[in-house]
């Protein structure tokens, strides 16, 4: 018996190597990370790939569609079972309802495994049977990875450099009373470093509504489990003069030092770090129709973070030697249907700019980047309308707020983006020359026909430039 036990169990051992071998030599996966910022779509976007990918009617850009090469795609249980599976079903459910919504927003971190079954193209066509390629997209918010740029920040200096750019801000006014009249050289009170957790938790929250885009550590926003933990208990704090080993500003660094140990880097180790294909989703039209202080926010934000990424080609050995490596990333403006055709190309020119640092780095590292505009599902549709005597190309859709159906010039986007961009990093409180209005439209009501996923703006070039290769 205890012979038969332990046969059975070296035989359960070898299928599971041989599944294993399997999976990785002849079913190919691809792990696609999706992130971004607050409110830039990150739920919608993997809602309407998905959707898209399996009824592949809207899909031209796609190659492997376009040749006929796709026989099936289906959806199958994610690998990783310690994970939340991305709830696609409902989130369809909801764009596609009697009455349109958007789905709620991403909250914790979730994946999807998406499977296709492909035939091979050129010489060896005639040789092969189709094969089974795996797309696995781990969905994770935004603020997490805005953490991740901690990791070489000692709390001195990422209390000054916070509390330096928090000075200028509104929203920091609480907060930046509460911290400076706090004497980080007394020895610690638990209570006072609640409250002023607190005051810092509730500045991000206000920075985060009023389209400020570096509210980090993004645990603060997303406790989860976490809420209340030491862990989550500490705020930027100006330095004194002294500190003994029991004082206040002593006990604020040693509690950043356990987040980046016991929260940042266990997600760096455990899912971004598996990446091999990136999106990061920027509202670059919120943040322009909130004026230059917020781009020039977002410019910096997203060069910081993207500095997380390693970029370079997988092989076998580099990543036996060097570890993983990002191999494609796409930066991706979302909300193109706020803007009439016309304007895309200056939307993707503003965003090339506004990455263009981090971006060329990248490409210099061997990882292959692209910047477009898109709109994961769109909601609106394009019309001509009078402005002030002058006909105007704008967009028609369903506002969010009322349902009522409302038509929008969001304004003309500058040819050259350094007119947006230079007057941000001199740091101009508005815009002087240009107005851009914004709406909140609601999910446009649909019907679909057989085999057509929801209206979309180049997806289809999305998924072609992140996973044409593999398929």
């Amino acid at each position: 018996m205890v012979l038969r036990r332990l046969t059975d169990g070296v035989a359960r051992g070898i299928e599971g190597a041989v599944s294993t071998v399997s999976e990785t030599f002849f079913e190919p996966v691809i792990r696609l990370g999706v992130t971004g910022l607050s409110r830039a779509g990150k739920t919608v976007f993997i809602t309407g790939l998905v959707a898209n990918l399996l009824d592949r009617g809207r899909m031209p850009q796609l190659r492997a569609h376009a040749e006929g090469r796709i026989d099936a795609v289906f959806l199958q249980p994610q690998p990783d079972d310690t994970l939340p599976r991305f709830d696609f079903e409902n989130h369809l459910a909801a764009i596609l309802g009697e009455d349109p919504r958007w789905p709620s927003s991403t909250r914790s971190i979730s994946e999807l495994r998406l499977s296709f079954r492909v035939r091979p193209s050129g010489m060896i066509s005639g040789l092969t049977g189709p094969r089974t390629v795996h797309l696995d997209i781990v969905d994770y918010p935004g603020e997490w990875l805005l953490d991740l740029a901690l990791m070489d920040k000692t709390y001195a200096q990422w209390s000054e450099e916070t509390l330096k750019r928090l000075s200028l801000r509104e929203e920091a006014r609480d907060f930046m009373a509460t911290a400076r009249a706090a004497d980080g050289s007394l020895p610690l009170e638990e209570a006072q470093a609640q409250a002023l957790a607190a005051s810092f938790t509730a500045y991000l929250q206000a920075a985060r509504r009023a389209g400020w885009s570096d509210c980090t550590p993004g645990r603060f926003l997303l406790p989860g489990d976490l809420a209340g933990s030491p862990v989550l208990t500490f705020a930027p704090l100006p330095m004194p003069a002294q500190t003994s080993r029991t004082s206040l500003w002593r006990e604020m660094g040693r509690r950043y030092e356990s987040y980046k140990e016991n929260v940042v880097r266990p997600f760096f180790r455990e899912h971004f770090s598996k990446i091999d294909r990136q999106v990061v989703l920027v509202d670059a039209m919120g943040a322009i129709h909130a004026g230059p202080q917020a781009l020039e926010d977002l410019r910096r934000t997203m060069a910081e973070i993207l500095t997380a990424f390693r970029p370079g080609r997988n092989s076998f050995l580099s990543t036996l030697l060097l570890g993983h490596r990002v191999e494609r990333i796409l930066f991706a403006a979302t909300m193109a249907d706020h803007l009439h055709h016309t304007q895309h190309p200056k939307l993707t020119a503003i965003m090339e700019a506004m990455l263009r640092e981090a971006r060329d780095r990248a490409a210099f590292a061997g990882s292959l980047t692209a910047a477009m505009s898109l709109a994961s599902v769109r909601a609106t549709v394009e019309e001509e309308v009078t402005r002030h005597g002058e006909t105007v190309e704008a967009v028609r859709g369903r506002l969010l707020s009322s349902g009522r159906q409302v038509a929008m010039y969001p304004g003309e986007l500058p040819s050259d983006p350094s007119r947006l961009l230079s007057p941000a990093r001199e740091g101009v409180q508005r815009w002087l020359d240009a107005e851009f209005a914004l709406m909140t439209f609601a999910p446009a009501r649909v019907l679909l026909k057989p085999g057509e996923g929801p209206p979309h703006i180049r997806l289809d070039r999305a998924a072609e430039f992140l996973i044409g290769d593999r398929l």
